[in-house]
């Protein structure tokens, strides 16, 4: 009677509407079943051998059979036959050929029916896991909605619907919070196919999700015209997006930030108050690197290549360092990744530091520390010829030695008593000594000879800055040296000139005061001399009229003469 009641029920539809239910393939859903009845058959019969089930379509009933393959050797006595063997069974078997041999599936007992149950449950997760890894395998780096279901251990699941998702507690930002039932939205970073857990790992830290909430929220980057070309985050705290526009009429930092930020501030809200820095893309480094560690002001960039990685030292303003640098250094740490380059950041007084140092180093390259004098051993108390000699032949023949070696040293030489040696050990303590006192006192006169100062002091081992590098802040150091040389140079002439000026000045006053006097003294070298010549004038007789003729010029000359001497 049961038999009868199986062979009535329609088993092949009911077939097709679980595998409807289930999403599986109808072919897949009957090899599930065939091989969870041979499962049972094997259970129930207590088989070692392979056992084989199959489903007949039209009646609806399984068979199951025990399967032995003919062989010319045989290996496995369980599974396989000889050729002798399979043809007492089916005639004219060959090697290569199967034997099938059945056995009853009527009633299976209830462990049978269990470990039916179980492999067909096995097999239709597998399947199920397998549609799933094909539906999301081609969609990593998408953002899924999803409904927060459950907390494990840390880890949010995420109900989405058909299936779940895991966002572990290394892709959560730290100062999120969520609660359950809450909405989360997230990116697809990985599908896997182990069979525990969910399979799909979201991610609320992955750059992709910050590229993907842009690409929803401003149109020009959906369509293409302006390009995100590298992003780059500090979960829950800064962010710095790279972008440019393929289209000169098209601001991107503008298309991005929206009217009065409303594109922008959307984002934020979503990634729960991340703060988000928009900079516009440039092929050329300098550029980028500036633009990249805003808000700072640069001062100075200059690249080396070194390797593939390019670096980077920027110079800054002592007062720009700090924003430089930002919080933990996470303003340059998100600037390197942004542009793909090692980055260091010295402050100018840093860079005055080092070439100062590099001075100093070239300094006493060429200089060379000063030998330090040598002390005589003969100076020491009680040391004669003969002792000094041997004291030479036994490695002691400095007050170095004697100070290092000690006094057990010393009384191994031949011929020298312990006052003697505490004495040489006094004196050779005291030799150390100066010579320490030398050698501060010669750094002391190094340091302020030539107007150094404390500038020049001992370089470290090692130093940061290249030869390039020490080369152009070098040059830079003599051009302001020269131009503030310049300008006192300027300040001296100017002043010399004024003085010279006014000296100039004051010689032509005293030149015209001379002439002044001059000029009085001859006017009144002039009056005397007119007066004079009037008195003699004066004095002179009648001449008579006989002699006026010949006389005229005899008169007249002293006249003359009395003239010219008033001329002069």
């Amino acid at each position: 009677m049961p038999q009868a009641q199986t062979s009535e029920l329609n088993l092949n539809e009911i077939l097709r509407q679980v595998a409807r239910e289930k999403d599986i393939d109808l072919e897949r859903w009957i090899a599930a079943l065939e091989d969870a009845m041979a499962s049972a058959a094997k259970k129930q019969h207590r088989i070692k051998e392979p056992v084989r089930s199959r489903l007949d379509r039209e009646t609806g009933r399984f068979e199951a059979f025990i399967v032995k393959k003919v062989v010319s050797e045989v290996e496995d006595p369980l599974a396989e036959w000889t050729v002798e063997e399979a043809q007492d069974h089916k005639t004219g078997a060959q090697v290569g050929d199967e034997i099938h041999l059945p056995i009853p599936t009527d009633g299976l007992g209830r462990i049978a029916a269990q470990s039916a149950k179980q492999v067909l449950y096995q097999r239709v997760r597998e399947a199920e896991r397998e549609n799933i890894y094909n539906e999301y395998i081609d969609r990593v780096g998408e953002v899924l909605n999803g409904t927060v279901k459950r907390f494990e251990r840390g880890d949010i699941v995420v109900d989405l619907g058909r299936t779940e998702a895991v966002v572990p507690r290394s892709e959560q930002a730290r100062h999120e919070r969520y609660s359950q039932g809450e909405r989360i939205r997230a990116v697809i970073v990985e599908v896997h196919k182990q069979p525990k857990g969910p399979q799909i790992v979201l991610s609320r830290t992955d750059p992709r999700l910050l590229v993907k909430l842009f690409e929803t929220e401003v149109p020009e980057i959906y369509d293409g015209t302006v390009v995100i070309k590298n992003a780059v985050r500090a979960p829950g705290e800064r962010a710095k997006v790279a972008v440019y526009s393929r289209e000169r009429d098209v601001d991107p930092v503008g298309a991005c930030v929206g009217m009065k930020g409303s594109r922008v501030q959307s984002i934020i809200r979503e990634l729960r108050g991340e703060k988000i820095d928009i900079i516009e893309y440039s092929d050329d480094l300098v550029t980028f690197a500036q633009s990249a560690l805003a808000p700072a002001k640069i001062t100075r960039v200059s690249v080396t290549h070194q390797g593939e990685v390019p670096h980077l030292d920027v110079i800054v303003e002592d007062e720009q360092l700090s924003l430089a640098i930002g919080k933990r250094g996470q303003n340059v740490r998100l600037a390197s990744e942004l542009i793909g380059a090692r980055i260091d950041i010295k402050s100018e007084s840093d860079v005055k530091d080092e070439v100062a140092d590099a001075l100093a180093r070239m300094l006493q390259t060429a200089i060379g520390p000063a030998p330090a004098a040598a002390v005589d051993l003969s100076q020491a108390p009680g040391v004669t010829p003969e002792l000094r000699e041997a004291l030479e032949a036994a490695g002691l023949g400095t007050a170095e030695s004697l100070h290092e070696r000690g006094r057990e040293a010393l009384l191994e030489v031949p011929g020298l008593d312990e006052e003697v040696a505490d004495g040489l050990i006094a004196w050779a303590g005291e030799q150390a000594a100066l010579a320490v006192e030398a050698a501060a006192a010669a750094q002391r006169d190094g340091a302020g000879q030539g107007g150094i100062g404390v500038t020049f002091r001992k370089p470290e081992t090692t130093s940061s800055m290249g030869d390039e590098d020490f080369m152009a802040a070098l040059s830079r150091a003599f051009q302001e040296s020269e131009a503030q040389r310049a300008t006192r140079d300027a300040g001296v002439a100017a002043a010399e000139a004024e003085a010279s000026e006014n000296a100039a000045m004051d010689g032509r006053a005293a030149e015209e005061a001379e002439e002044a006097k001059e000029a009085e003294a001859a006017a009144e070298r002039q009056s005397a001399a007119a007066a004079a010549a009037t008195a003699t004038l004066q004095e002179t007789p009648a001449i008579p009229e006989s002699l006026a003729a010949d006389g005229t010029a005899e008169a007249g000359a002293p006249a003359e003469a009395a003239g010219q001497e008033s001329k002069r």
